[in-house]
């Protein structure tokens, strides 16, 4: 009796330090982690976001960058991660919808390794050219593809670059060549240095060289003009019929982080979301705010994996 009365206040006390545990979340700093370099779309996000965040959670918000692997390094290692609230990635439609198509091999399941927390963001992507492309619009510039196959390359630092830029090939029916990079900012660089001829890249690395007069801004991914670019024309706008492509941002934590953690980290998110100095500084990145419920994002990953398997189909790229 004595031993069943002494295991039941033990259970008791117990139970008691669990919700007492996550009522004292956050104890120490939380990392965003970012599948690509600084000057990135998604970094960018991650400092907006994580500057306001910190504030609500009264802990400091780390950003840290690792690029390469297309998102993988960065998402792997998340989902590696302990389940404990402090690790959070700031993923995008690269590592949690389109990787699944272009991979053979995936180091992590996008669905079951990963508490999905909220979609955070869309952004659409601009097509640049170097100013020795001999083009003003998409139209000159499938012309002079198509009278030069081959001799022009585009540059892709994210599975939405590769994927816009092939979108492009097929859809036109033009040969440019697809040329890899860690982060979008690079390419961005060799763009800048005449290395590459092309990019579809987010508006945050296109639009400040488009303004500085330093490449020639010819269109955006989405079905309708962005009022950040007003005078760029869609891809549909400039001739190239069928073409569509937006780009998306989301958080996640590793698999088994607690509920009631992954309820305090979407509350801090939305609630940055829903500031408008915070949506402001986003909107000059090129970035919409948006959100969502977790069980609404886990389903938006399921469908958007089979839309940008569809994509990466009609394109015709092969896994590597």
């Amino acid at each position: 009796m004595i031993k069943t009365l002494a295991a039941t206040a033990l259970a008791l006390c117990l139970a008691g330090i669990a919700p007492s545990s996550a009522q004292t979340y956050p104890t120490r700093p939380i990392k965003f982690v970012v599948p690509f370099a600084a000057g990135s779309a998604t970094d960018t996000l991650a400092r907006v976001l994580g500057d306001h965040a910190s504030k609500t959670l009264r802990t400091q918000v780390v950003v840290e960058n690792m690029a390469g692997g297309s998102g993988v390094i960065a998402a792997a290692a998340v989902a590696r991660a302990a389940p404990d609230g402090y690790t959070v990635l700031i993923a995008t439609n690269t590592t949690h919808a389109a990787n699944q198509s272009l991979l053979k091999q995936m180091p992590y399941d996008a669905v079951n390794d990963f508490e999905p927390i909220t979609k955070i963001g869309t952004i659409v992507l601009a097509l640049i050219a170097h100013p020795s492309v001999p083009a003003k619009n998409v139209r000159d510039l499938v012309t002079y593809a198509k009278a030069n196959p081959g001799k022009m390359s585009f540059g892709a630092g994210s599975s939405s670059s590769r994927l816009a830029g092939e979108m492009l090939k097929s859809l036109a029916g033009i040969d440019i060549v697809h040329v890899a990079y860690r982060s979008n900012p690079q390419a961005i660089t060799d763009i800048l240095g005449g290395h590459i001829q092309l990019i579809f890249a987010d508006l945050s690395t296109t639009l400040p060289q488009i303004k500085d007069g330093k490449v020639t801004g010819l269109g955006v991914s989405s079905a309708q003009r962005t009022p950040l670019a007003p005078d760029l024309p869609t891809m549909l706008e400039a001739g190239v019929p069928g073409y569509e492509l937006t780009a998306w941002f989301a958080a996640f934590a590793p698999a088994k982080t607690p509920k009631p953690v992954v309820d305090q980290l979407r509350g801090a998110l939305h609630t940055a979301l829903a500031d408008k100095a915070t949506t402001d500084r986003m909107l000059a990145a090129g970035i919409e705010a948006e959100k969502s419920s977790s069980e609404e994002l886990k389903a938006f990953v399921v469908s958007e994996t089979k839309k940008w398997a569809e994509i990466v189909k009609a394109a015709g790229i092969q896994p590597e």
